[in-house]
């Protein structure tokens, strides 16, 4: 395990599997066999969970990030990127093992990816030396069961990423790994293939009988959020912005919202943050080395006017006011 030495206490967990990213957007179509296709719009960086990690950190909340690495190049880049963002590191180094690596295609307003190597191991031996902080983000499986449920019992909120069932079989049982999370985090597609519903608030209303929160993701029609505990719904809109790359969207859409928490805002205005974060990143290549920095909110949307009606922002402009940060007083302490 390694950390950087006089780092403040994080705040914030990143857990789960870690990818080396590179991207590859504003393309017309995808390569044909014996083609070859230029693009300007590149980037590359972490993946997989440091897409979390990353948006949170550049938010300017203290973020830890546990993961397993390699001995491999490709490791060692990653893992000075993420020094790069001030991310404490609480990672686990294998010499039987290499850093997975991740193209992914961008073009008709998606992506298309490809991944060379194998999964991970499984995460809970990794997480039982894992830091314990208000907020964690965690990529979801049946080994960390018991884990979530002993840091729920301990105070931590556990933002849920299953992701996407290669196999397509969307079993709703595969969900019983959500008992103790605070909330979960799917996409449109992923909702209502567990739920069978048609309708997505009606799969966030479904899916938020397993947890107090849950936010679907909607890509430009926005999102939707059910919290069961306070019997509160929301649905916002998508920020206006003009398309390049989906890369790790809803990722940092994730460590945006789960970095929200810290904040004593209301669940609009927290959705309503993490949108708009996640189209910042969205407007620009590279995943989550697009995401960005809290100062850079402000002045985007003033330059950006038509991206949202000022009143949507009134509230974030009021609090970064003098420089000031959301996240600094506020615990996660919100029922």
């Amino acid at each position: 395990m390694s950390s950087h030495l006089g780092s403040p206490a994080p705040r914030l967990l990143a857990a789960g599997q870690l990818f080396l990213d590179v991207v590859f957007a504003e393309l017309d179509g995808a390569p044909r066999l014996g083609e070859e296709h230029w693009t300007p719009a590149f980037g590359w960086g972490p993946g997989g969970i440091a897409n979390y990690a990353i948006a949170a950190a550049r938010l300017g909340v203290s973020t830890a990030i546990s993961a397993d690495v390699g001995t491999d190049a490709f490791s060692r880049l990653v893992r000075d990127r993420l020094a790069d963002e001030g991310i404490v590191a609480a990672l686990r180094e294998r010499d039987d093992w290499n850093l997975p690596v991740t193209a992914a295609l961008g073009y008709r307003g998606d992506r298309a990816l490809v991944t060379g190597g194998h999964p991970a191991a499984p995460l809970a031996s990794l997480l039982r030396t894992a830091p314990v902080t208000p907020v964690a983000a965690v990529h979801i499986d049946a080994s960390v069961a018991e884990w979530v449920r002993g840091r729920a019992n301990e105070g931590t909120k556990v933002f849920a990423d299953i992701g996407w069932d290669a196999d397509e079989n969307w079993d709703a049982s595969v969900l019983s790994v959500l008992d103790g999370c605070h909330a979960f985090l799917p996409n449109e597609g992923e909702a209502r293939a567990y739920t069978r519903h048609d309708d997505a608030r009606a799969a966030a209303r479904a899916l938020a009988e397993r947890v107090p929160l849950c936010v679907v993701t909607r890509g430009g029609h926005g999102a939707i959020a059910v919290d069961s505990a306070a019997g509160e719904e929301v649905e916002v809109g998508a920020v206006v912005i003009d398309f390049v790359d989906a890369t790790g969207a809803g990722d940092v859409f994730g460590g945006a919202i789960a970095a929200a928490e810290l904040t004593g805002w209301s669940l609009r205005e927290r959705v309503d943050f993490a949108t708009l974060v996640a189209a910042v990143s969205v407007s620009r290549p590279g995943g989550a080395a697009a995401a960005p920095r809290l100062d850079e909110l402000v002045p985007w949307l003033d330059r950006n006017p038509g991206a949202a009606d000022p009143a949507r922002f009134a509230y974030l402009r009021e609090a970064l006011h003098n420089g000031a940060s959301p996240f600094d007083a506020v615990s996660a302490s919100r029922p």
